[in-house]
């Protein structure tokens, strides 16, 4: 008997004989009905060729429920990695199916909640698959229930097995859009760093249009484009680094919020070029910039405050 595994599962995930369920299709329900009434008219009419023609169609069917089991039968699952995203974006997950035997296994397919992936494996192959789920909040999101299928030969029943992925990425907070510069108030830079009072020297980002603002400074492209009319910020490079301090913002923003906007004051350092060190309520990362410490202070913003954040 088939079983379907309620918890996660390390890997190779194995399948074998236990773990496959086989049903028929509407398609099948169909040719099996067609059969059951050719089979009452060949015994009331007495029709050796009805009959012939009934049990060929029979054998046919019998046979390509077997093939399409034999077509999941001991495939091999490992898991790759899985990609981090900001909230509202897709989180993409690689997953490695392993066929082990010397024979193609066709038309297959892999699918989650909400993405699918169609495929064939060539004999003693290996194939890196992705899967993708919309990230609706930050924090670390799990791939989940996640099923194998097959209805290869001629579509008579669906062959499948489930596990459970315990796959994880990490999900940033949405930055937020055309946040306003980072404050110059103490601890919002560190010593030596530059000012962020509207100079012409570098630009800084986006902010919403203000009446005051000189034509000069607005972002024609991006109003062009269909866009809303924004003004382009400036900062005057006096060569230091940037402190992101969460306490140093306005006490009127909530949690997310507050992430939301550190989030886009990374990503604007980090474009700019700029060395920028963050602090948060329970970590604090020194000066730096480069992907990697990108990727080290977005993390402790998509885990903050959450149950469990180094799971």
């Amino acid at each position: 008997m088939a079983r379907v595994s309620r918890t996660f599962e390390a890997p190779p995930i194995k399948l074998g004989q236990n773990r496959i369920y086989v049903l028929p299709t509407l398609a099948g329900m169909g040719f099996a009905t067609t059969l059951g009434v050719m089979l009452i008219a060949s015994i009331n009419y007495g029709l050796s060729l009805g009959y012939a023609f009934t049990f060929l169609l029979s054998g046919v069917a019998l046979a390509s429920v077997i093939h399409a089991f034999r077509n999941l039968l001991r495939l091999s699952i490992a898991y790759g990695r899985a990609e981090p995203a900001f909230c509202g974006d897709q989180v993409v997950y690689h997953l490695l199916v392993s066929n082990p035997a010397h024979r193609r296994r066709p038309a297959l397919r892999l699918r989650s909640a909400e993405g699918e992936t169609c495929f064939d494996l060539p004999p003693t192959a290996c194939a890196e698959l992705t899967l993708s789920l919309t990230a609706h909040q930050r924090g670390r999101q799990r791939l989940g229930r996640t099923v194998i299928e097959t209805h290869w030969p001629l579509g008579l029943v669906r062959v499948w097995a489930v596990f459970m992925c315990p796959m994880e990425a990490l999900v940033y907070p949405k930055p937020e859009i055309a946040p306003p510069l980072p404050p110059t108030a103490p601890g919002g830079l560190t010593e030596g760093a530059v000012s962020t009072q509207a100079g012409d020297d570098d630009f800084a980002g986006l902010r919403g249009y203000h009446a005051t603002d000189s034509p000069r400074h607005l972002a024609w492209k991006t109003y062009a484009r269909g866009g809303e009319l924004m003004t382009k910020q400036f900062t005057a490079n006096g060569g230091g680094d940037r402190c992101l301090d969460w306490f140093a913002m306005p006490e009127t923003l909530d949690t997310e919020a507050r992430l939301s906007r550190l989030a886009a004051w990374l990503l604007q350092a980090e474009t700019a070029g700029q060395r920028y060190a963050l602090r948060l309520p329970e970590i604090e990362f020194p000066p730096g910039v480069g992907t990697s410490h990108l990727t080290r202070c977005l993390g402790a913003l998509a885990v903050h405050g959450l149950a469990h954040p180094h799971r």
